[in-house]
């Protein structure tokens, strides 16, 4: 490989798994870290850390120019962004190849077209692929009746440059749609620094099914198959899984290859994620993310893909090693989000000190986490402690095999998300495969 180190600049147990993957393809890998991340396991385990700011994320994580001098003064050859902070920053992943860096993801042209949701259709529409009916963006509320008019209630308002899940806001009337079209631009410029938004037409029912695709520099792009992450609250995931149950085969081939041609079409270059919606034997184009995914463990369980390792590998200019005739599923593989939040106070966020952490295991059981007994979940980030995954040869088996690990899996000091995840196993409509992405929000 051409690259010898690695700065991560992310923090928790994304930081940890990219750390794992550069020791075992023999590169040094830098950490960051907080104020309130000293004593963290990702700054641990890694064989340099450089401190980057305060506590909070926008003086750390969040600060392009605090990251780029911890990667200067580190002497590093290549920044992984993980996920979430500014893994989706076209200006960082611009500043880090102008400093002489390898930036491990998608080129920031492709970031910032894919970000903008109004353009990431318009490739998806290229490149064959089907998009929920919808509009351009909208210049103000009269524009968006009228194009409502056209695609027939009830529909989405929609930030262009949004993700997860902010920005969006339902409609079912014109009186309705021109107070939300004001409240999605302020909640868009705000959250974003963009008050563009557009329309789409609202599904009654659909999954959420989404599809991992790999490429390299050299023209090789495959898919790794399909997740299904339909079991979502506020259009935040909580559970996952792979393949995605009751997908009809050439509805599953369509998807995937729709996938590989609009990474193709858009020059992707990296690991990265096409999201469908799955309306019975419909699917349409919603957004892609260009980064590594929070969910992908499953991906790899049912596929043997080392896809943190495959990312460094093609950042450092290799060609994929494997074909798309390589690229197998087998068995079903589940991944539990356990958060730091109380899902009987509605998913209020519940940080504090990990008094005792005993993690499952055993035969197809794997935890990603950073958190050990004594450690503090900080408020200033995400409520993630870690992630549940099972594998089994059988959706049924996963199933038995989920039951069983988060049975063994005990939090204490604060309340987390197994409750539910528990509960979630014992229901008919989640055992059956049957639910869509309004099921989570009924349940109780």
């Amino acid at each position: 490989m051409t690259i010898s180190s690695v700065l991560v600049a992310n923090r928790g147990e994304i930081a940890l798994r990219v750390i794992r993957a550069c020791r075992e393809l023999g590169l040094r890998s830098v950490a960051v870290y907080s104020d309130a991340d000293a004593g963290a396991a990702h700054v641990r385990h890694a064989d340099d850390a450089v401190h980057v700011g305060k506590s909070s994320a926008a003086k750390s994580y969040l600060d392009p120019d605090a990251l780029l001098a911890a990667a200067r003064s580190a002497g590093v050859d290549a920044v992984h962004p993980g996920y979430g902070f500014l893994s989706e920053r076209a200006s960082f992943a611009r500043a880090v190849v102008d400093a002489g860096l390898v930036w491990v993801g998608p080129p920031a042209e492709v970031i910032e077209r894919m970000g903008d949701k109004a353009a990431a259709r318009a490739v998806a529409a290229r490149a064959g692929v089907p998009v929920v009916p919808g509009s351009d963006e909208l210049a103000d509320d009269e524009a968006a009746v009228a194009a409502a008019d056209g695609i027939g209630y009830p529909v989405l308002v929609k930030a262009a440059a949004g993700g997860g899940g902010r920005g969006i806001r339902p409609a079912g009337s014109d009186e309705e749609l021109r107070r939300v079209v004001a409240e999605a631009r302020r909640e868009a410029a705000s959250a974003f620094g963009s008050d563009v938004v557009y329309l789409e037409r609202a599904l009654a029912h659909p999954k959420h099914v989404e599809v991992q695709v790999l490429a390299d520099a050299h023209g090789g792009v495959v898919h790794c198959f399909e997740r299904d992450c339909s079991l979502q609250r506020r259009r935040q995931k909580v559970l996952e899984e792979a393949p995605a149950p009751r997908l009809d085969p050439a509805v599953r081939r369509a998807m995937c290859e729709a996938a590989v041609a609009l990474a193709r079409e858009v020059g992707y270059v990296g690991a990265g994620t096409v999201e469908f919606l799955l309306d019975g034997t419909e699917f349409f184009f919603i957004e892609m993310n260009t980064r590594i995914q929070v969910e992908h463990p499953v991906t790899e369980l049912v596929t043997g893909l080392d896809l943190v390792a495959l990312q460094l590998r093609v950042a450092a200019g290799e060609p994929l090693p494997v074909t798309q005739d390589d690229v197998t599923c087998r068995g079903a593989a589940l991944e539990f989000r356990v958060n730091a939040e109380d899902p009987d106070d509605d998913f209020l966020p519940t940080p504090g000190e990990v008094t005792a952490l005993d993690l499952p295991g055993g035969p197809g059981v794997r935890v990603d986490t950073a958190i050990a007994a004594g450690d503090v979940i900080p408020p200033f980030y995400d409520s993630l402690i870690g992630k549940l995954c099972v594998w089994a040869p059988d959706r049924d088996a996963a199933l038995a095999r989920g039951r069983r690990a988060l049975a063994e899996y005990r939090v204490e000091g604060i309340p987390t998300t197994i409750p539910l995840h528990r509960r979630l196993l014992e229901d008919p409509a989640v055992v059956a495969g049957t639910y869509d992405i309004t099921f989570l929000e009924g349940f109780a």
